[in-house]
């Protein structure tokens, strides 16, 4: 059944909001400033949104903070890691290259986006730069950077993301082992499940995928 009383165009849109003010409306920039470049150097995670003939797709990359490389005021790039190997965000890429990164630091509340143009590299100098303590993957991905600003802390504050308090008690967080056998739906104990996928994290956290393409996913 389709949502009812649809919003259908901007003007209408606009009635239900104030206007922005004029630091938000001054904030994008279309490069790499300083500040930018330091809250990239601090981040262990990021999510990349995708988009192709399938849909859209955002999917995390995380790794020690640095694993982004600014090469310089107008491109990034990062090492395509070990994940599922699905390549839903590599192929969305290769259909539209167009990206958008939100980059989050652990105790700050202000994020920062960055969109821009993606390409799939294997220039050695780029993987040179995004190398992780000693580890060169095969495959890099680069983004040359349209527009980047930083966003507002008032999702993550309403959520309490950072805050250890607000979290649920353990046994009452949702369990991935859970959610993959009702996905699956498959005859297995689901303690046993929760040991594999340990495995499969501890032994593949750094290893190549596929033929020997370190990615992500």
């Amino acid at each position: 059944m389709p949502f009812r009383d649809a919003i259908t165009d901007v003007e209408q849109l606009r009635q239900r909001y104030r206007s922005p003010s004029a630091l938000v409306q001054r904030k994008e920039s279309p490069i790499l400033d300083d500040g930018a470049c330091q809250f990239i150097a601090a981040s262990p995670l990021f999510v990349m949104c995708t988009a192709g003939s399938r849909g859209a797709d955002a999917s995390p990359r995380g790794g020690p903070p640095g694993f982004v490389a600014v090469l310089d005021d107008h491109r990034l790039a990062w090492a395509d890691l070990s994940g599922n190997n699905r390549l839903d965000s590599c192929r969305n890429l290769l259909e539209q290259p167009s990206v958008a990164l939100w980059f989050v630091v652990p105790g700050v509340g202000e994020q920062l986006r960055v969109n821009g143009t993606a390409t799939l590299t294997v220039d050695p100098g780029v993987l040179d730069a995004t190398m992780i303590d000693g580890r060169r993957a095969e495959l890099a991905i680069g983004v040359d950077v349209t527009m980047c600003m930083i966003h507002c802390a008032k999702a993550l504050r309403r959520s309490g993301t950072w805050d250890p308090d607000s979290w649920l008690p353990a046994d009452e967080r949702p369990s991935a082992a859970a959610i993959l056998k009702g996905h699956l739906a498959i005859d297995i104990d689901q303690a046993d499940l929760e040991a594999d996928l340990e495995v499969a994290y501890r032994d593949t956290l750094w290893s190549p995928g596929g033929r020997g393409v370190a990615t992500a996913d």
